[in-house]
Protein backbone atom coordinates (compact mmCIF):
# COMPACT_ATOMS: atom_id res chain seq x y z
CA UNK A 1 0.00 0.00 0.00
CA UNK A 2 1.31 3.35 -1.18
CA UNK A 3 1.54 6.20 1.73
CA UNK A 4 1.85 9.63 1.72
CA UNK A 5 3.87 11.57 4.51
CA UNK A 6 4.40 14.97 5.78
CA UNK A 7 4.38 17.59 8.43
CA UNK A 8 1.14 19.58 8.66
CA UNK A 9 0.45 22.77 10.82
CA UNK A 10 -2.97 22.87 11.29
CA UNK A 11 -5.17 25.33 13.08
CA UNK A 12 -8.02 23.74 15.72
CA UNK A 13 -10.80 25.56 14.27
CA UNK A 14 -10.60 28.11 11.39
CA UNK A 15 -10.36 31.42 12.94
CA UNK A 16 -7.70 29.41 15.98
CA UNK A 17 -4.48 31.38 16.62
CA UNK A 18 -2.42 28.60 17.61
CA UNK A 19 -1.51 25.77 14.83
CA UNK A 20 -0.77 22.04 15.70
CA UNK A 21 2.41 20.66 14.52
CA UNK A 22 1.23 17.15 13.37
CA UNK A 23 3.24 14.60 11.31
CA UNK A 24 1.04 12.51 9.12
CA UNK A 25 1.55 9.23 7.40
CA UNK A 26 -1.86 8.16 5.54
CA UNK A 27 -2.70 4.86 3.48
CA UNK A 28 -3.33 6.00 0.10
CA UNK A 29 -5.43 4.25 -2.61
CA UNK A 30 -2.68 2.37 -4.96
CA UNK A 31 -5.40 3.32 -8.37
CA UNK A 32 -6.52 6.79 -7.35
CA UNK A 33 -3.47 8.13 -5.10
CA UNK A 34 -5.76 9.27 -2.80
CA UNK A 35 -6.53 8.54 1.00
CA UNK A 36 -8.05 5.64 1.52
CA UNK A 37 -10.00 4.42 4.91
CA UNK A 38 -7.21 3.12 6.95
CA UNK A 39 -7.63 -0.40 9.88
CA UNK A 40 -6.78 2.07 12.56
CA UNK A 41 -5.83 5.45 12.94
CA UNK A 42 -2.77 5.39 15.61
CA UNK A 43 -2.95 8.88 17.64
CA UNK A 44 0.32 10.01 19.60
CA UNK A 45 0.42 12.50 21.79
CA UNK A 46 3.85 13.46 22.03
CA UNK A 47 5.55 15.43 25.41
CA UNK A 48 7.56 18.69 26.60
CA UNK A 49 10.45 19.45 24.27
CA UNK A 50 14.17 18.37 24.66
CA UNK A 51 16.98 20.25 22.78
CA UNK A 52 20.31 20.55 22.48
CA UNK A 53 21.35 17.39 23.90
CA UNK A 54 24.00 15.70 21.87
CA UNK A 55 22.44 12.53 22.22
CA UNK A 56 21.59 11.24 18.22
CA UNK A 57 18.97 8.80 19.88
CA UNK A 58 17.38 11.72 21.66
CA UNK A 59 17.37 13.48 18.96
CA UNK A 60 16.14 11.13 16.70
CA UNK A 61 13.04 10.07 18.56
CA UNK A 62 12.33 14.00 19.28
CA UNK A 63 11.85 14.35 16.00
CA UNK A 64 7.59 13.85 14.81
CA UNK A 65 8.19 12.18 11.65
CA UNK A 66 10.46 9.18 12.75
CA UNK A 67 7.80 8.76 15.48
CA UNK A 68 4.72 8.32 12.93
CA UNK A 69 7.26 5.88 11.16
CA UNK A 70 8.15 4.22 13.80
CA UNK A 71 3.95 4.23 14.87
CA UNK A 72 3.48 2.56 10.98
CA UNK A 73 6.48 -0.20 11.19
CA UNK A 74 5.26 -1.36 14.79
CA UNK A 75 1.22 -1.48 13.54
CA UNK A 76 1.16 -2.06 9.64
CA UNK A 77 0.77 -0.43 6.36
CA UNK A 78 -2.85 -0.14 6.70
CA UNK A 79 -2.90 1.81 9.79
CA UNK A 80 -2.73 6.06 9.73
CA UNK A 81 -0.95 7.74 12.09
CA UNK A 82 -1.10 11.19 13.74
CA UNK A 83 1.91 12.41 15.94
CA UNK A 84 0.49 15.31 17.79
CA UNK A 85 2.50 18.28 19.31
CA UNK A 86 0.92 20.38 21.73
CA UNK A 87 -0.47 23.45 20.53
CA UNK A 88 1.67 25.79 23.08
CA UNK A 89 4.78 25.94 24.51
CA UNK A 90 6.23 27.42 27.53
CA UNK A 91 9.82 27.09 27.11
CA UNK A 92 9.91 23.45 27.08
CA UNK A 93 6.83 22.56 28.63
CA UNK A 94 3.98 21.17 26.31
CA UNK A 95 0.48 22.94 27.44
CA UNK A 96 -2.41 20.90 26.00
CA UNK A 97 -4.76 23.83 27.20
CA UNK A 98 -7.37 22.84 24.26
CA UNK A 99 -7.82 19.58 25.27
CA UNK A 100 -7.53 19.34 29.28
CA UNK A 101 -8.45 22.91 30.74
CA UNK A 102 -7.49 22.73 33.76
CA UNK A 103 -3.73 23.03 32.66
CA UNK A 104 -1.65 25.31 34.84
CA UNK A 105 1.35 27.52 33.12
CA UNK A 106 3.78 24.58 33.15
CA UNK A 107 0.90 21.94 31.12
CA UNK A 108 0.04 20.32 34.83
CA UNK A 109 -3.55 19.28 34.63
CA UNK A 110 -5.19 20.66 37.91
CA UNK A 111 -8.34 18.07 37.06
CA UNK A 112 -9.36 16.07 34.85
CA UNK A 113 -12.68 16.97 34.19
CA UNK A 114 -15.38 15.52 31.34
CA UNK A 115 -17.82 19.00 30.93
CA UNK A 116 -18.17 19.76 27.73
CA UNK A 117 -15.90 16.93 26.63
CA UNK A 118 -12.74 18.76 24.86
CA UNK A 119 -10.37 16.90 24.52
CA UNK A 120 -12.81 14.45 22.14
CA UNK A 121 -14.24 17.34 20.42
CA UNK A 122 -10.96 18.72 19.82
CA UNK A 123 -9.46 16.08 18.96
CA UNK A 124 -12.07 14.96 16.34
CA UNK A 125 -12.14 18.74 15.09
CA UNK A 126 -8.47 18.78 14.35
CA UNK A 127 -8.42 15.33 13.03
CA UNK A 128 -10.82 16.54 10.16
CA UNK A 129 -8.45 19.97 9.66
CA UNK A 130 -5.39 17.27 9.23
CA UNK A 131 -7.42 15.72 6.65
CA UNK A 132 -8.28 18.07 4.85
CA UNK A 133 -5.05 19.84 4.90
CA UNK A 134 -3.36 16.42 3.40
CA UNK A 135 -6.00 16.26 0.38
CA UNK A 136 -4.50 19.47 -0.13
CA UNK A 137 -1.21 18.38 -0.14
CA UNK A 138 -1.18 15.58 -1.61
CA UNK A 139 -0.77 15.74 -5.59
CA UNK A 140 -3.31 15.54 -7.78
CA UNK A 141 -4.85 11.91 -8.27
CA UNK A 142 -3.56 10.34 -11.98
CA UNK A 143 -6.83 8.08 -12.49
CA UNK A 144 -10.77 8.13 -10.69
CA UNK A 145 -12.08 9.52 -7.79
CA UNK A 146 -12.01 13.21 -8.02
CA UNK A 147 -14.19 13.15 -4.74
CA UNK A 148 -11.50 12.61 -2.48
CA UNK A 149 -11.22 10.73 -0.05
CA UNK A 150 -11.25 6.49 -1.36
CA UNK A 151 -13.22 3.66 0.93
CA UNK A 152 -11.63 0.43 1.14
CA UNK A 153 -13.74 -0.78 4.18
CA UNK A 154 -17.02 -0.03 5.43
CA UNK A 155 -16.39 -0.33 9.27
CA UNK A 156 -15.32 2.33 10.81
CA UNK A 157 -11.48 2.85 11.80
CA UNK A 158 -10.74 1.98 15.41
CA UNK A 159 -8.77 4.54 17.30
CA UNK A 160 -5.25 3.78 19.22
CA UNK A 161 -4.54 5.70 21.49
CA UNK A 162 -0.64 6.71 22.70
CA UNK A 163 0.22 9.41 25.37
CA UNK A 164 4.04 9.67 25.55
CA UNK A 165 5.20 11.28 28.66
CA UNK A 166 3.28 14.58 29.40
CA UNK A 167 1.33 13.37 26.45
CA UNK A 168 -0.47 10.96 28.80
CA UNK A 169 -2.12 13.32 30.27
CA UNK A 170 -4.35 13.74 27.15
CA UNK A 171 -5.23 9.68 27.90
CA UNK A 172 -6.05 11.23 31.13
CA UNK A 173 -8.52 13.22 29.94
CA UNK A 174 -9.84 11.08 27.01
CA UNK A 175 -10.41 8.09 29.71
CA UNK A 176 -12.15 10.97 31.94
CA UNK A 177 -14.29 11.45 29.04
CA UNK A 178 -15.10 7.90 28.26
CA UNK A 179 -15.91 7.02 31.81
CA UNK A 180 -19.10 9.80 31.62
CA UNK A 181 -20.13 9.29 28.04
CA UNK A 182 -23.82 8.00 28.85
CA UNK A 183 -24.22 5.49 26.50
CA UNK A 184 -23.51 4.59 22.84
CA UNK A 185 -24.05 7.12 20.58
CA UNK A 186 -26.47 6.54 17.66
CA UNK A 187 -25.96 9.53 15.91
CA UNK A 188 -24.42 9.97 12.50
CA UNK A 189 -20.90 10.92 13.21
CA UNK A 190 -20.58 12.46 10.20
CA UNK A 191 -22.83 14.88 10.97
CA UNK A 192 -22.13 15.19 14.99
CA UNK A 193 -21.12 18.91 16.36
CA UNK A 194 -21.18 20.67 12.67
CA UNK A 195 -18.29 18.41 11.43
CA UNK A 196 -18.96 16.88 7.92
CA UNK A 197 -16.79 14.00 6.42
CA UNK A 198 -14.82 14.52 3.77
CA UNK A 199 -16.38 12.28 1.75
CA UNK A 200 -19.38 11.68 0.02
CA UNK A 201 -20.55 8.30 0.98
CA UNK A 202 -20.38 8.70 5.18
CA UNK A 203 -17.38 6.77 5.77
CA UNK A 204 -14.72 9.22 6.68
CA UNK A 205 -10.75 8.06 7.80
CA UNK A 206 -11.33 9.78 10.86
CA UNK A 207 -13.81 9.78 13.67
CA UNK A 208 -15.73 13.63 13.08
CA UNK A 209 -17.33 13.61 16.61
CA UNK A 210 -16.46 13.20 19.55
CA UNK A 211 -19.25 9.76 20.09
CA UNK A 212 -17.54 8.44 16.96
CA UNK A 213 -14.21 8.95 18.63
CA UNK A 214 -14.52 7.81 22.16
CA UNK A 215 -16.48 4.90 20.63
CA UNK A 216 -13.65 3.87 18.30
CA UNK A 217 -10.52 3.89 21.38
CA UNK A 218 -9.53 -0.03 20.82
CA UNK A 219 -5.87 0.52 22.31
CA UNK A 220 -4.44 2.89 25.03
CA UNK A 221 -1.02 2.81 25.39
CA UNK A 222 1.17 4.91 28.23
CA UNK A 223 4.18 5.10 27.28
CA UNK A 224 6.71 6.43 30.23
CA UNK A 225 4.15 8.74 30.87
CA UNK A 226 5.38 11.18 33.90
CA UNK A 227 4.85 15.09 35.21
CA UNK A 228 6.94 16.62 38.03
CA UNK A 229 3.19 16.86 39.62
CA UNK A 230 0.73 14.72 40.71
CA UNK A 231 -1.85 13.89 38.04
CA UNK A 232 0.21 11.71 35.41
CA UNK A 233 -1.67 8.80 35.90
CA UNK A 234 -5.60 9.15 36.02
CA UNK A 235 -7.21 7.07 39.23
CA UNK A 236 -10.56 8.13 39.53
CA UNK A 237 -12.74 4.96 40.33
CA UNK A 238 -15.47 6.21 38.95
CA UNK A 239 -14.18 6.69 35.71
CA UNK A 240 -12.72 3.49 35.40
CA UNK A 241 -16.42 2.20 36.74
CA UNK A 242 -17.82 3.97 34.02
CA UNK A 243 -15.62 2.60 31.63
CA UNK A 244 -15.92 -1.01 33.26
CA UNK A 245 -19.51 -0.84 32.25
CA UNK A 246 -19.56 0.81 28.89
CA UNK A 247 -17.34 -2.43 27.76
CA UNK A 248 -19.21 -4.73 29.46
CA UNK A 249 -22.54 -3.96 28.47
CA UNK A 250 -21.80 -3.55 24.35
CA UNK A 251 -18.96 -1.14 24.13
CA UNK A 252 -15.55 -2.04 21.93
CA UNK A 253 -13.42 -4.30 23.82
CA UNK A 254 -10.37 -2.08 24.84
CA UNK A 255 -6.99 -3.22 26.03
CA UNK A 256 -4.88 -0.80 28.04
CA UNK A 257 -0.67 -1.16 27.98
CA UNK A 258 1.26 0.53 30.25
CA UNK A 259 5.13 1.08 28.62
CA UNK A 260 7.71 1.92 31.28
CA UNK A 261 11.18 2.51 31.86
CA UNK A 262 13.23 3.00 35.10
CA UNK A 263 13.30 6.74 34.37
CA UNK A 264 10.07 6.99 35.18
CA UNK A 265 8.34 4.29 37.16
CA UNK A 266 11.97 4.04 39.75
CA UNK A 267 12.32 7.70 39.95
CA UNK A 268 12.78 8.32 44.20
CA UNK A 269 11.97 11.81 43.47
CA UNK A 270 9.22 11.70 41.71
CA UNK A 271 7.25 8.43 43.87
CA UNK A 272 3.88 8.82 42.86
CA UNK A 273 4.46 8.49 39.19
CA UNK A 274 4.82 5.35 40.09
CA UNK A 275 2.28 5.20 43.03
CA UNK A 276 -0.26 6.12 40.51
CA UNK A 277 0.62 3.79 37.79
CA UNK A 278 0.38 1.06 40.42
CA UNK A 279 -3.04 2.47 41.39
CA UNK A 280 -4.56 2.50 37.56
CA UNK A 281 -3.00 -0.93 36.62
CA UNK A 282 -4.65 -2.08 39.95
CA UNK A 283 -8.50 -0.48 39.34
CA UNK A 284 -8.61 -2.01 35.61
CA UNK A 285 -7.40 -5.31 36.55
CA UNK A 286 -10.23 -6.07 38.54
CA UNK A 287 -12.48 -4.52 36.17
CA UNK A 288 -10.85 -6.89 33.50
CA UNK A 289 -11.20 -10.31 35.78
CA UNK A 290 -15.14 -9.70 35.38
CA UNK A 291 -15.40 -8.63 31.71
CA UNK A 292 -15.52 -11.87 30.01
CA UNK A 293 -12.26 -10.69 28.24
CA UNK A 294 -13.63 -7.14 26.92
CA UNK A 295 -11.38 -5.38 29.03
CA UNK A 296 -7.36 -6.30 28.78
CA UNK A 297 -4.58 -4.47 30.58
CA UNK A 298 -0.99 -5.50 30.34
CA UNK A 299 2.53 -3.84 31.78
CA UNK A 300 6.05 -3.90 30.06
CA UNK A 301 8.72 -2.23 31.51
CA UNK A 302 11.91 -1.88 29.52
CA UNK A 303 15.44 -1.58 30.23
CA UNK A 304 15.18 -2.86 34.08
CA UNK A 305 18.28 -3.27 35.53
CA UNK A 306 19.93 -0.53 34.13
CA UNK A 307 20.51 3.03 35.64
CA UNK A 308 17.90 5.82 34.55
CA UNK A 309 18.80 8.16 31.84
CA UNK A 310 16.87 10.61 29.26
CA UNK A 311 18.31 8.31 26.43
CA UNK A 312 15.98 5.00 27.77
CA UNK A 313 12.80 7.42 28.14
CA UNK A 314 12.81 8.43 24.27
CA UNK A 315 14.00 4.88 22.70
CA UNK A 316 10.89 3.05 24.32
CA UNK A 317 9.37 5.03 21.64
CA UNK A 318 11.18 2.69 19.38
CA UNK A 319 11.69 -0.38 21.64
CA UNK A 320 8.04 -0.95 22.56
CA UNK A 321 5.98 -4.06 22.32
CA UNK A 322 2.71 -3.35 21.05
CA UNK A 323 1.87 -6.72 20.18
Amino acid sequence: MERWSGILRVPLYPNSRACYKVAVSLCLSSSSKTPTVPSANAIFFNGDRVEGTGNPVIERLSDLSRIAEVLVSKLGVSVNAWVIDASNFNGPFAIYKDFIPSVNKWGEPQSYDATGFPASTSIASLLLNCVKEAENAIPEPREHNQDGVSTSDLDQPKTLLFGFSKGGTVLNQLLSELGSLESKSTENPCLANGLHTPTKNNNPITPTSKEALLNSIAEIHYVDVGLNSSGAYLSDRNVIEGISKRVTQGGSRIRFVFHGTPRQWCDSMRVWIREEKDTLVRLLKLKAERSAGRLEVCERIYFAGKTANLQMHFEVIEVMDVS
